[in-house]
């Protein structure tokens, strides 16, 4: 939850009623920083954001922030450039990427496929003998049950006229 000013004076007042009855007084508080970042501080951010640890990165930021919660026309030209190469500059999830990042996508996807032709080719070697519903004999006698019983009668094996080739999808034997 994002705290703000009026948020906090408002919890202050409601825990100083409760404590007592009588008038309370409330006394605002400076709710950011006025004064301006040093130079120094900003000088180069763009170089040494990266290498900056990621407490001192957050402390920037937020003070970055509670200045742009003022006038922005007191803040410096360092403070502006700093606040938007820290909110939209190319690091972080938008650096540029590797620049073989493509050649080990391809590579990567290579091996993929070739692995998944292998394993499939060493499953099909060792697999066996196809199932007995796959000789085309077995398919032809499974088009001749359908054609009695009348299945599909419309526009399948059971319609009049019917010229497609129904449940064989086995090529004869040799």
């Amino acid at each position: 939850m994002m705290r703000t000013p009026a948020t906090s004076l408002l919890r202050a007042g409601v825990r100083a009623s409760s404590m007592r009855s009588m008038t309370t007084t409330i006394v605002p508080r400076a709710a950011a920083s006025t004064h301006a970042i040093s130079n120094p501080t900003l000088a180069n951010i763009e170089k040494r954001w990266e290498g900056m640890p990621p407490t001192e990165q957050a402390e920037l930021w937020m003070a970055l922030r509670d200045r742009m919660k003022e006038n922005w026309a007191e803040l410096t030209f360092n403070e502006k450039r700093a606040a938007y190469w820290i909110a939209f500059g190319p690091h972080g999830p938008r650096a540029q990427s590797p620049p073989d990042e493509g050649k080990k996508v391809a590579l990567y996807t290579a091996i993929g496929i070739l692995s998944s032709l292998a394993i499939f080719a060493t499953i099909r070697a060792f697999g066996g003998a196809p199932p007995s519903t796959m000789t085309r004999e077995y398919q032809e006698a499974s088009n001749e049950f359908l054609k009695n019983q009348r299945a599909e009668p419309l526009t399948g094996i059971g319609s009049e006229g019917y010229s497609g080739k129904g449940m064989i999808q086995s090529p004869p034997k040799h």
